[in-house]
C-alpha cells in the first residue's frame, strides 16, 4: 500500500470542508440515493390449470356460483354445477350456456370461482379463451375480492379481464370498477378494442397487477392502463386478495341491450389455460 504524505493528506482534508466565518467549516454530506421499484413476473406460473384431464373442473381450483336471481344485471341464465354447464376434456374448459327452463329462469349456465382455492394480491394473469356469439351472449373473465375488505361493490373493487357482448361481436373490453369509477355514477374506467375473429380462434386475454396499476392487454397488446392515483380505497381498492370467475350471462342490461336470438343456443365459452405469475419487486439504487 502507498503511503500518502502529511501535506496530501492535508489537501485532502481541506478539500472536503468549506470556511464559513461565523459557522466555522462546513462539511458536505452526499445526497441521499433514490431508491425506486421496479416490477416483473416470475417465468414460471405460481398457479395454473392446464386442464389436462376429462370430467368436472378441478374441485382443489373450482368452485360454483348458482342460482339465477338477475346477478345484479337483471340476467336471464340459472348457474348450475352441472357437467352440462361446465365440463373438461381434451385439454380444454367448455362453458355452455343452454336455453331451457331451469328452476325459474330459461337458461342454464356456469359461472366459475376460485374464491378460497386461488386467491392472489398482485401478478400477471394469463387466460387463453375462445368466446360465444350472437345477441343476448355476456361472457367474462374476471377477479373478485374474497374478503370485501372495504365493502360491498363496488367498494372493494372488481378487475374485467375480459368482456364481449354477442350484438356487438369481436369488440373486446377491459374494464375496473371502484367506489369512486364504476358505471352507475357515469364514471367507469375501461378500454375495448376490435380483435378479429374472437369466436373462431383463442386469443390470450392478460391483466399484470402491481401496487402502482393495473395493464390489460388482449394477444400481448396492450390497451388498458389504471394507475393508483394514491387517494385511499376509493380509488384503489387493489391492495387486497382476488379471485377468478369464468362464466357466460344470458341476456342483462349490457348483454341483452340489443335483444337476444333464441336460434343461437347452447353456445359455448371454451378455455384452454388459466396461468398466474409471480409479481417480483426489485429496489435499485439511483
Amino acid at each position: 500500500m502507498k503511503l500518502l504524505s502529511i501535506p496530501f493528506l492535508f489537501f485532502l482534508f481541506a478539500s472536503c470542508q468549506t470556511e464559513d466565518s461565523s459557522n466555522g467549516p462546513q462539511y458536505h454530506t452526499p445526497p441521499t440515493p433514490t431508491i425506486t421499484t421496479t416490477y416483473s413476473f416470475s417465468e414460471t406460473p405460481i398457479w395454473q390449470e392446464e386442464f389436462d384431464y376429462t370430467g368436472a373442473p378441478d374441485p382443489t381450483k373450482w368452485g360454483y356460483d348458482l342460482g339465477g336471481n338477475g346477478w345484479g344485471n337483471n340476467e336471464l341464465q340459472h348457474y348450475t354445477d352441472q357437467p352440462e354447464n361446465a365440463s373438461v376434456a381434451d385439454g380444454l374448459l367448455t362453458i355452455t350456456a343452454i336455453k331451457e327452463k331451469t328452476e325459474n329462469s330459461d337458461y342454464s349456465s356456469a359461472r366459475l370461482v376460485t374464491r378460497d382455492k386461488g386467491d392472489f394480491l398482485y401478478g400477471r394473469f394469463e387466460i387463453a379463451a375462445k368466446l360465444p356469439a350472437g345477441k343476448g351472449t355476456w361472457p367474462a373473465i374476471w377477479m373478485l375480492p374474497t374478503d370485501w375488505v372495504y365493502g360491498s361493490w363496488p367498494k372493494s373493487g372488481e378487475i374485467d379481464i375480459m368482456e364481449h357482448v354477442g350484438y356487438d361481436q369481436n369488440r373486446v373490453h377491459i374494464t375496473v370498477h371502484t367506489e369512486a369509477y364504476n358505471h352507475s355514477i357515469g364514471t367507469q374506467v375501461g378500454k375495448n378494442k376490435v380483435i378479429e375473429g374472437v369466436s373462431d380462434s383463442f386469443h390470450l386475454y392478460r391483466v399484470d397487477w402491481t401496487p402502482e396499476s393495473i395493464k390489460g392487454y388482449i394477444d400481448d397488446l396492450q390497451i388498458f392502463d389504471f394507475p393508483n392515483e394514491n387517494k385511499g380505497s376509493a380509488t384503489w381498492p387493489f391492495d387486497q386478495k382476488f379471485h377468478f370467475l369464468l362464466n357466460i350471462a344470458v341476456g342483462g342490461d349490457w348483454g341483452g341491450a340489443e335483444g337476444i336470438d333464441e336460434t343461437i343456443y347452447p353456445v359455448e365459452m371454451v378455455v384452454d389455460y388459466v396461468r398466474v405469475y409471480e409479481l417480483i419487486e426489485t429496489e435499485v439504487e439511483e
